[in-house]
């Protein structure tokens, strides 16, 4: 192994845009951080590279375990906090209601 300094980042994967649930969204993932600027291919344009370290993605169950993984390969790793979510509970009958904020359309 070189001498070089390995960054990876340690995260938890957003919620998806398309379903309400937060499915996936539970496990830390470690990730190296992208080292070697890709390339256009000159045939088919598609962003190449020979870093194949920017592929790998690690999962785990806590933030500790990433760390403590982190620590054990002498990676410097930078931590990103989930944001936390601010949820409006609702109920359908609120989309009729008589002192309705927004106007109501079909």
């Amino acid at each position: 192994m070189s001498d070089d300094v390995q960054n990876v980042i340690i995260y938890t994967a957003a919620k998806t845009a398309m379903q309400s649930g937060a499915a996936k969204t539970k496990k830390w993932i470690l990730e190296f951080k992208q080292e070697i600027v890709q390339s256009p291919d000159a045939l088919m344009a598609w962003n190449g590279g020979t870093d194949t370290q920017n592929q790998v993605k690690i999962y785990f169950d806590t933030l500790q375990q990433a760390t403590d993984f982190a620590d054990a390969k002498n990676y410097v790793y930078t931590v990103i906090m989930p944001k936390k979510r601010m949820l409006k509970p609702k109920s359908y009958s609120e989309n009729f209601a008589y002192n309705r904020k927004e106007s109501w359309t079909h």
